[in-house]
């Protein structure tokens, strides 16, 4: 006889011979596992397209990144403009512009008959204007015609127009 080895296992040794006999389906616990991570192969696949298209917000391709442009080459910039400075009176805007240590440089400059670029006759044009409209608002004239003798207009008058 074949000796069998102890087992703690208790329940039939053997298959039934019933032909009617079926094994009782295993009873889950009633708990559902939780699944980890993406399902195989999704880096791969392609997903399908959705049979409703959503019109406010269409579904992009995860792998996608963004779409603003990198620069390769590095461009020289131009440094920003330098913002118009806000003055209290036009007497100190004015006091400014007479302080300016470029604009008497460049009207040095003209004075001696240099000539000038482009860039330094544009600064000197703006300051200039600048300067007469803030001379405006303060009521202050040109010097040049202050110089001018007052007498001088008396030798333009003829003396015969006031005799009787």
């Amino acid at each position: 006889m074949a000796r069998s080895k102890k087992t703690r296992k208790v329940g039939l040794i053997g298959v039934r011979k019933d032909p009617d006999y079926r094994p009782a389906p295993k009873v889950s616990s009633g708990r559902v596992k939780k699944k980890k991570g993406k399902p195989a192969g999704s880096r791969h696949n392609v997903e399908q397209p959705d049979v409703q298209p959503k019109a406010s917000k269409t579904k992009q391709d995860p792998r996608v990144g963004s779409k603003k442009p990198i620069e390769l080459v590095v461009t020289a910039k131009r440094p920003p403009q330098p913002a118009m400075r806000k003055y209290a009176s036009p007497a100190d805007e004015l006091a400014a512009l007479e302080a300016d240590e470029r604009l008497a440089e460049l009207l040095d400059k003209l004075d001696a008959n240099k000539t000038l670029s482009a860039a330094e006759q544009a600064y000197v044009d703006e300051k200039m204007n600048r300067h007469r409209i803030v001379c405006d608002l303060l009521g202050i004239t040109d010097d040049e015609e202050e110089e001018s003798d007052p007498f001088d207009t008396l030798d333009a008058l003829n003396i015969e127009d006031f005799k009787h």
